[in-house]
């Protein structure tokens, strides 16, 4: 079955960075389109951004474009979201997931992002 492992967070400070990583297995990595989910306190899921099967084509919501920059390495079946410029309103646990046609996600267990002054 589908296995999704995010590691990388941890604390920062704002302006800093933190590079995230989601191991995946159990399914075909490099068939699917991957996205970076989060979800702040007391809010709902957010899409952050996505990346195509090959990691030819990205997309970014609006918050972190220009900041945030996913990846995937097909070979090792690794998803990546590299963060800069990190500010408190990142604050949230991040997810590596695969949409469903449903709209919900398919999500590993998460890793949290604390920004903190």
């Amino acid at each position: 079955q589908v296995q999704l492992v995010e590691s990388g967070g941890g604390l920062v400070r704002p302006g800093g960075s933190l590079r995230l990583s989601c191991a995946a297995s159990g399914f075909t990595f490099s068939h699917y389109t991957m996205n970076w989910v989060r979800q702040a306190p007391g809010a709902g899921l957010e899409w952050v951004s996505d990346i195509n099967s090959g990691g030819s084509q990205t997309s970014y919501a609006d918050s972190v474009k220009g900041r945030f920059t996913i990846s995937r390495n097909n070979a090792n079946n690794t998803l990546y979201l590299q963060m800069n410029s990190l500010q408190p309103e990142d604050t949230a646990v991040y997810y590596c997931g695969i949409r469903k046609v449903s709209g919900d996600y398919t999500l590993g267990p998460g890793t949290q992002v604390i920004v903190f002054s």
